[in-house]
Parts: structure tokens; C-alpha cells; sequence
């Protein structure tokens, strides 16, 4: 049974502003398909070429508070996942505030006066998404929000903890402080390669975090360039599964199981030595809509059940199911209630 804040979330807060583009847009943006950025000089025009179209969508995002918000739909228990984040005082923080809340998620922002919230350009093409994301308040976070008795208190009510990689960039003091808080009491930590950048550019930042982390969870090319940036002469994406769950922790508390999704091939999950293959849900080409926070709903999927403590098997099948209803939307958006036996 998940309890009340069973699990928490920390991340970037990001309003999804998404429309169908074409490849000339992406190549005018210098955008590569199915990749994930920060936004640089080049790109801020590009949001307003965004908003300008006739098929734009506004959605709640950002790749952590996703995955929370899919865990909690998933367990349709109200409050038993938390948030924390950065957003700005301004129209696009309230829309956060309202969606967030609407999904049943408890979420604690610390709110910015001098930086508006953050944004993440979807640009869907032939249902592959590219991200762009400007974090503006997102990046604003501070380990003196998490320090605040109310905040903290969501830490230790929390069993799980789930943080996508993108936050490294952020604040990785709070990262550190909720790791060692839980190898500390027993707790499960989790987090997310996110994207081929992070384990690119923030390697070490990375590398500082992993010890403590219990569940990795990742896709192919983030699991390749990780391999690549380690020295591993490996394309291998069962190898590399198996070679992230064997390096060192820092508690011996839990062992640690690596998880990574490949698109529609299997998820490959890597524990104790063996690697384990479980095939997704095939989805006819016609009823894809958008990959946007496939990844994230596969992970809110997992730890909907994981929390229940399900066995492996299930979390997995969750994850897929979860991934499966998210394509076929767009953005990463479900129906009412769940259909998951």
C-alpha cells in the first residue's frame, strides 16, 4: 500500500510548450531529432515560433515532475508522491501550480520574483520528439528551500526518491544531501541518465552521485554515451546495463539494478549479475502521436508498483503500460484513471 509521501521528486519544473514542426524548422534551430538540450542564444526566438502556431499545446512538465505526476496517476492515491522545484511568480508558475495540483502530486516550489519559469520547446516530428529546454527559474533551485523544516520533513517522510539527471546541472548539493539522507536510512535512491549531454558535460557531477544511486534508469543512446565517456569499448546496451549495476556504492543497504528502455525494443534490466529482457507494448506506427515523456512515463510507471514493492516483473510491465497510454497522447498527458490490472 503506498503511504502518504512515500515518494519524492526533485527537478526542474518546465511548462511544455509543444507543436508539430517540420524538419526545416528543426534545421533552422539547428535541433537534432529525439535529443534533449539547453536552449542557447540561437534558440530564444524559437519559443516565440512556437507559440505562434495554430496546433501549440501548454502542458506541465519537465522530466522529473512527469514521472511523479504519471507514479501518482498510476496510484490513484492522493498525496502519496511530493515535488520540489523552482518556478517564477508569473502566469506560466500559476498554470504549474494548477496542473501539478490537479494531479493529485504534493508539490513545494520555491518561487522565484526575478526569473519567470522555465520552458521546454517540444518540436514533434513524425511523432519523435527534440527537446529544448530554457530552464530560467528552474535553475534557480536552492539547497536552502530543501533546508527548510516544512521541505526536509517531505524528505524523511519520503521511502523513495527519484531525481532525473537534468537536475545535475541545477543543484547538485541538494542531489547530494537527499543521497547520503537515504543510504543513511535505508532508503531507495534513484535517478535518471537523462540525456546524452549529462553524461557528456556533467560527468563528474554525475560520477560524485552514483555511488548512492540504487536504480539507474536510462535509454540506449544515453546508455552508449555513458559507456563512451567511461572508456568502455562497448556499443552493447545489455553490457553497459550490466557494467553501470556493478559499479561501486556507497550503502549496502540495496544492490544496485540498472534499467534501460530502448524504444520499442525490450527493456533491458541489468541486477546480481544477469541481465533480464522484457519486450514492450507494440504500438501500430498510425497511433503514435508523440514520444514526448515516453521515457518519463515509463519511469512513473516502475515506480508505481515498485513502491508497492512489486516484484521486477511488474514495475517493468507497469512501465510499459504507462509509456504505451503517454505516445498516444500528446505531451505527457493520460485519461482520468488508469487501466492497469
Amino acid at each position: 500500500m503506498a503511504t502518504e509521501g512515500i515518494l519524492l521528486g526533485m527537478g526542474n519544473p518546465l511548462l511544455d510548450i509543444s507543436a508539430v514542426v517540420d524538419n526545416e524548422f528543426l534545421d533552422k534551430y539547428e535541433i537534432k531529432p529525439n535529443n534533449a538540450i539547453l536552449a542557447e542564444e540561437k534558440h530564444l526566438q524559437m519559443y516565440d515560433d512556437l507559440a505562434a502556431k495554430d496546433n501549440v499545446e501548454y502542458i506541465g512538465g519537465g522530466a522529473t515532475q512527469n514521472a511523479i505526476k504519471v507514479a501518482q496517476w498510476m496510484l490513484q492515491i492522493p498525496g502519496s508522491t511530493s515535488f520540489m522545484g523552482c518556478i517564477g511568480k508569473d502566469k506560466f508558475g500559476e498554470e504549474m501550480k494548477k496542473s501539478v495540483k490537479l494531479a493529485g502530486v504534493n508539490a513545494q516550489y520555491y518561487e522565484v520574483d526575478s526569473t519567470p519559469t522555465g520552458t521546454c520547446a517540444v518540436c514533434v516530428v513524425g511523432g519523435e520528439r527534440s527537446l529544448v529546454a530554457n530552464l530560467s527559474a528552474a535553475n534557480c533551485y536552492k539547497t536552502e528551500h530543501l533546508k527548510r523544516p516544512e521541505n526536509w520533513a517531505l524528505v524523511e517522510k519520503a521511502k523513495y526518491i527519484y531525481i532525473a539527471g537534468f537536475f545535475l546541472t541545477v543543484s547538485p548539493e541538494s542531489i547530494q544531501l537527499v543521497a547520503e539522507h537515504a543510504a543513511a536510512h535505508n532508503k531507495v535512491f534513484m535517478m535518471n541518465l537523462s540525456a546524452p549531454f549529462i553524461c557528456e558535460f556533467f560527468k563528474d557531477a554525475q560520477e560524485k552521485v552514483l555511488p548512492y544511486m540504487d536504480y539507474v534508469f536510462g535509454n540506449e543512446t544515453e546508455a552508449r554515451t555513458f559507456a563512451k565517456v567511461h572508456g568502455w569499448e562497448t556499443e552493447n546496451v545489455e553490457e553497459i546495463a550490466l557494467k553501470i549495476s556493478q559499479l561501486p556504492k556507497a550503502s549496502g543497504t540495496h544492490k544496485r539494478i540498472t534499467v534501460i528502455t530502448q524504444g520499442a525494443d525490450p527493456v533491458v534490466v541489468a541486477e546480481d549479475g544477469k541481465v533480464k529482457l522484457f519486450p514492450v507494448i507494440l504500438l501500430p506506427k498510425e497511433k503514435l502521436v508523440d514520444t514526448n515523456g515516453a521515457g518519463d512515463a515509463f519511469v512513473g510507471g516502475f515506480l508505481s508498483q515498485l513502491v508497492q514493492e512489486k516484484p521486477i516483473e511488474e514495475s517493468v510491465r507497469a512501465g510499459t503500460y504507462a509509456a504505451n497510454v503517454v505516445i498516444q497522447r500528446s505531451g505527457c498527458t493520460y485519461p482520468e484513471k488508469p487501466d492497469f490490472s
